[in-house]
């Protein structure tokens, strides 16, 4: 049987929750979720993961279970959340790892890999875009014209995004069989992004968005002189980052590997028994070709 501890650190001033399970000394697995969910999203994939592999899931600041200052006392913008994910994982001892990046963890994670090249053996995207080919206009127009002018007019559209009705979608568009996926998931992210304050926490990291976009090409540099090994496992029904985002990866990145499932943005809510053995597939390639440097003790274990 496998545990999965539920635990929190204090990095720089913030508190940190994140979820941890499987043997300390195994290859590391760094789990990086999207808005407005959290680690929870993880919660069925970590056992399937943890038996070979340390897996980590840390609850972004301003998400999930962990601090959520206001927009007075953190300056939310996707570099301070990299910075905290940063420290986290040093305070971990968590040096090499893979990473699994959706949504927000994947401007996160693309900053990690920025600054530390050398730490990143593999990673695996979900719906984590990194070329402008995924973005699906109809869903990010009101936020470029809110990033223009940051007016409440232009605020309304994305606070609508944050209301249960507008998280429900995210879940649930693009899922042929919707009744596969738990409510509790939207209802959880949406009671954490109805706190006092977090609406003008999301709007700040909604403001930021552009400086994901800014990054991109020297997220393109970072894979053709790296060739890090990468899959994409997509919803390729996914009407915020489309199924083009995915395919993108193979010009700078040829060997990357692209499922593109029949599914939406949270492919593990309605397609988990798919998605898992090829992430486990792929780690197991890619973390036995990456192993040296990891460590005594890390291992496979059978």
């Amino acid at each position: 049987m496998v545990h999965v501890h539920h635990r929190t650190a204090h990095v720089d001033g913030q508190t940190v929750f994140y979820r941890e399970a499987g043997d300390p000394a195994a290859p590391h697995v760094v789990l990086l979720h999207g808005a407005p969910a959290s680690s929870r999203m993880f919660r069925e994939l970590i056992p399937r993961l943890a038996g070979d592999y340390h897996v980590v899931a840390p609850d972004l600041i301003g998400f999930g279970l962990g601090s959520a200052p206001p927009v007075t006392e953190f300056e939310y913008t996707f570099d301070r959340l990299a910075d905290v994910v940063e420290a986290f994982l040093a305070q971990r001892g968590i040096i090499e790892y893979a990473m699994y990046v959706q949504d927000y963890g994947a401007p996160t994670g693309w900053r990690l890999a920025l600054r530390h090249p050398e730490h990143v053996r593999a990673i695996v995207s979900q719906n984590g875009n990194a070329y402008e080919e995924g973005f699906v206009d109809t869903f990010w127009e009101p936020l470029w014209r809110y990033c223009e002018s940051r007016t409440p007019e232009n605020a309304e559209p994305l606070l609508e995004a944050l209301s249960e009705r507008g998280i429900r979608w995210q879940y649930v568009h693009g899922v042929p069989n919707p009744d596969l996926v738990d409510p509790d998931s939207w209802l959880h992210d949406h009671a954490q992004v109805s706190r006092p304050g977090n609406h003008e926490v999301q709007l700040a990291l909604f403001a930021d968005y552009p400086s994901n976009v800014v990054m991109y090409p020297a997220v393109h540099d970072y894979f053709r002189a790296s060739q890090v090994p990468l899959m994409a496992v997509w919803g390729r029904n996914d009407r915020i980052f489309g199924p083009t985002g995915a395919e993108a990866f193979r010009r700078d990145l040829p060997d990357a590997e692209i499922h593109l499932l029949d599914g939406g943005h949270f492919l593990l809510e309605s397609h988990l028994d798919e998605a898992a053995p090829l992430i486990a597939g792929f780690l197991d390639r890619t973390m036995d070709r990456g192993r040296s440097g990891l460590g005594e003790g890390s291992a496979r274990r059978r």
